[in-house]
């Protein structure tokens, strides 16, 4: 997608069409009252306002977040058409609303099969947060799922104009740096979507070694053999039940200039179709075990990114992939696996593996000399429990390294909620025979894995994503189609950002 910069006035872009942002400026008495909503379009551009005022004005609209209203051929504009979006109450909008604003306008345009558009940046956000938000956007909204259709219609936007005010080459940076966010996260979400048959370990290894060479990292991937010969008893115990060969896919950041410190360490789990394996699922959804690798590919789509920005920070990048299926040669529950720590394990549960292959790729980045690290992984289905669709669980054993991550989960407008890991829940995955169990009861079953986790992150300070709830969306929304969503990757870059600017 090509992305411009204009400090034009809206009303004197020529388009194809002109989105233009519309808030509520009623009162909140008014609102609990249920009087007609106040809606005026947050544009400083005195056109644009006269040009939707009729419309506004006429009592017809509700002003819910994502109505939306198309006018062609609009009086005192050059653009062809202006596309009208509520954002809801004017007290509440925020950058978080108008990136998903911008992926609802990129799907509603591309829909009516217009490729290019130009989106009048609100004047009620500061404007470089305002262009990143919506050139993000617009690069979520703009993915479709859909690639083996064979009636697939070629709906994409091909060009977007963002119209703000202030220092040009500020905004043009801001937007630059989003559009390298944004492609990436669409990186990810292609590796998310493939079937399994088309994205086993072998070729997700592919796929990471051709990125690498093109962005400029190094990248390596480890096979059975040497997965093996590290002694890398845990991630090996998954990958025994497959005929597909395990990879263990290491990428490398180190760029002129960077500190010999700190190390930033991206475990992803890359479990690229999980069954169970002898504790099998249910048939009833099992397709989606496709995206149990949703992890990894976000750490794929991160180390892209930080590629592209070149932060002054050294960062390894890693995915432990395999698939978990049953097998004559599948581990067993009641086996007992060493893990490359050391660490004995005592499989309770062949269901709960993807803690079992990060285990090993956490211990393994420490040796590489990550001196702070971040797992992410569609981990447990008690996260969703705990917190539906739309958070994702965050863990740590360092309040200073959750406080980075929160400023940088904040910026890259992701919702995400921290969990607790009190000593107490160790105690549920005590074993009688081994040194932990790699599940804990029924009982804080997202916490009881972030604890297994925390066993071999140690002392060295690190963060748990668990994305099983919000790696893949359930359902279609406005700004977002249904399928991979890319989640924690704009936070991830961020944070990576954060510690090289702190």
């Amino acid at each position: 997608m090509k992305i411009t910069l204009s400090t034009s006035s809206p009303a004197n872009v020529e388009t194809e069409a002109l989105v233009a942002v519309v808030l509520d400026y009623a009162e909140p008495a008014q609102a609990k009252n249920n009087s007609k909503p106040q809606l005026k379009v947050d544009s400083s551009d005195a056109a644009v306002q006269a040009a939707a005022a009729e419309l506004l004005g006429s009592g017809e609209l509700n002003g819910k977040p994502f109505e939306t209203n198309l006018l062609h051929k609009p009086a005192g504009l050059k653009a062809k058409r202006i596309l009208l979006l509520s954002g809801g109450n004017a007290r509440k909008f925020k950058s978080y609303d108008l990136r998903r604003l911008a992926g609802a306008a990129a799907r509603t345009l591309k829909s009516r099969g217009i490729r290019s558009f130009a989106f009048a940046a609100p004047s009620s956000v500061a404007a470089e947060e305002a262009a990143r938000a919506i050139v993000e956007g617009v690069h979520v909204g703009n993915f479709d799922p859909d690639y083996y259709r064979s009636d697939r219609k070629d709906q994409k936007i091909d060009d977007l104009t963002v119209v703000a005010s202030g220092d040009k080459a500020a905004l043009e940076k801001a937007a630059h740096e989003a559009q390298i966010t944004g492609e990436s996260q669409n990186f990810a979400r292609d590796l998310i979507n493939e079937p399994s048959n088309r994205m086993t370990p072998t070729i997700l290894g592919e796929r990471a070694k051709k990125m690498c060479a093109e962005v400029g990292l190094k990248c390596e991937v480890l096979g059975p053999e040497k997965i093996k010969e590290m002694k890398m008893g845990a991630f090996w115990s998954v990958a025994q039940g497959s005929d597909e060969p395990a990879a263990l896919i290491v990428m490398k950041y180190e760029p002129a200039g960077a500190p010999e410190k700190p190390v930033l360490g991206l475990v992803g789990k890359g479990i690229t179709f999980d069954t169970g394996g002898i504790s099998i699922k249910p048939a009833d959804g099992m397709e989606k075990m496709k995206y149990d690798m949703a992890g990894g590919a976000t750490m794929i789509g991160v180390m892209r990114a930080i590629a592209l920005l070149k932060p002054k920070i050294k960062v390894i990048g890693m995915v432990c992939a395999t698939e978990n299926m049953p097998s004559g040669k599948a581990q067993k529950p009641g086996d007992v696996q060493i893990a490359m720590s050391g660490k004995s394990i005592e499989v309770i549960n062949t269901d709960a593996e993807g803690r079992l292959v990060l285990a090993d790729g956490l211990h393994y980045a420490k040796q590489l000399g990550a001196t702070h690290l971040v797992d992410a992984a569609t981990l447990t289905g008690a996260v969703v429990v705990a917190l539906g669709y739309a958070n994702a669980g965050v863990f740590t054993n360092s309040d200073e390294m959750y406080e980075r991550f929160q400023r940088a989960n904040e910026k890259a407008g992701e919702k995400m909620w921290r969990l607790p890991l009190d000593d107490e829940y160790k105690e549920q995955i005590r074993s009688n025979i081994a040194d932990i169990m790699n599940t804990g009861g029924r009982w804080g079953g997202a916490i009881t894995a972030a604890m297994f986790l925390k066993e071999f992150a140690e002392e060295t300070p690190w963060i748990h994503l668990d994305i099983a709830g919000t790696a893949w969306m359930e359902e279609q929304k406005p700004w977002i189609a249904k399928g991979p969503s890319g989640i924690a990757l704009r936070s991830l870059v961020e944070f990576v950002k954060d510690f090289e600017q702190n």
